[in-house]
């Protein structure tokens, strides 16, 4: 799956690029977003709206939502050529989903750099995060691999629905954020993940079934195997946020400590408050509800994870996650050399270390 990260990353780029140029004419706004009455700032939207967009995705990111789309296409027997317009949906909604998490959190970084609201402007990113939610529906309109009208109408159907369930998740993690005890139950938490993360996986495999004609078996199986992927992979995350801060960041791309700083719920926390001390749980509780932690107070709050085996504790809720993912594979006709690649991610995500 490496490998296929690696070959499919430059040409989703590609395809982002032909749909959202980084310098966009008149012409090609129009063509986007409709004609105007009477003239655009195309100097004015390009610096508030395709600048930002592409700094962020100039920076990286592995692109594993589309290229789980191409895989899964693929594994269904279809040549993914035909279809790479909708491999960028997801790319383009998780990059509208960062950019607005990351002014809801707070967040000083994403992938090593600036976040883009620090950088361009509070105004600036909530509106470019919001317009690339809307963005997507347009290649849909297109309807670049002549989708016969009942499908198109499914995929808007599909795209109205996870999107929904993501901003349920978002919305659920800024209220915990807010809250000054941490009283949430493991399944709540899985339940957020599966909104807010699984979404977009979501997404990737309902949008594989969909465009190719399948069952909705087999859309079904797909939707469960790519949420329980994108559980297993925020786990993964949270996991390596505890790691990289020990290690002052690394290449990891957050700030030191980032999840702990911004007092974020993780599976992590949650085991530690409920399996730890009462003087572990005040003080964790404590660490992550300040409005402001001490690089000190971060090491504190990973001793405590450390010492009630709460990252081990996550990352096997993670594998097993894992596990589930891989069994919805089961029973599915998919081509055997893409079904051993989808099998193989579901490892991958776990035991990255990036």
């Amino acid at each position: 799956m490496r490998e296929a990260l690696s070959t499919w990353r430059p040409i989703v780029d590609e395809e982002i690029e032909r749909l959202l140029s980084r310098e966009m004419t008149a012409e090609d706004f129009g063509g986007l977003f409709g004609e105007p009455r009477f003239s655009y700032d195309t100097e004015a939207l390009n610096e508030g709206l395709v600048k930002p967009t592409w700094d962020l995705l100039d920076r990286g990111g592995k692109r594993w939502r589309p290229v789980l789309f191409v895989k899964l296409v693929e594994g269904l027997g279809e040549d993914p050529e035909d279809y790479l317009p909708y491999a960028t949906i997801p790319e383009i909604l998780h990059t509208g989903t960062i950019i607005v998490d990351d002014v809801e959190d707070g967040a000083t970084l994403r992938r090593g750099e600036e976040a883009i609201h620090l950088r361009y402007g509070t105004d600036v990113a909530l509106n470019a995060g919001n317009a690339l939610y809307f963005i997507p529906l347009k290649i849909v309109a297109r309807n670049p691999a002549d989708l016969p009208p009942e499908r198109q109408l499914a995929v808007y159907e599909m795209l109205s629905h996870e999107l929904n369930r993501t901003h349920l998740g978002q919305g659920t993690d800024i209220v915990w954020h807010n809250r000054c005890t941490i009283d949430i139950t493991e399944d709540e938490y899985m339940e957020m993940s599966a909104c807010k993360t699984g979404c977009l996986g979501r997404i990737a495999g309902r949008l594989a079934a969909l465009v190719t004609d399948q069952s909705d078996e087999v859309e079904t199986a797909l939707a469960g195997y790519a949420e329980s992927l994108s559980i297993a992979f925020q786990i993964g995350d949270d996991i390596l946020d505890v790691k990289h801060s020990l290690d002052e960041a690394g290449e990891f791309g957050k700030a030191f400590g980032n999840d702990i700083r911004e007092g974020k719920r993780t599976l992590l926390t949650i085991h530690a408050v409920q399996a730890g001390t009462d003087q572990q749980s005040d003080r964790l509780e404590a660490i992550l509800t300040a409005d402001s932690v001490s690089d000190a107070e971060i090491l504190e709050a990973i001793d405590i994870l450390q010492a009630t085996d709460s990252v081990e504790y996550a990352r096997d809720r993670a594998l097993e996650m894992a596990a589930d993912a891989r069994d919805h594979l089961d029973g599915l006709d998919l081509e055997s050399g893409v079904e051993d690649d989808l099998r193989a991610f579901t490892r991958f995500v776990i035991d990255r270390e990036t």
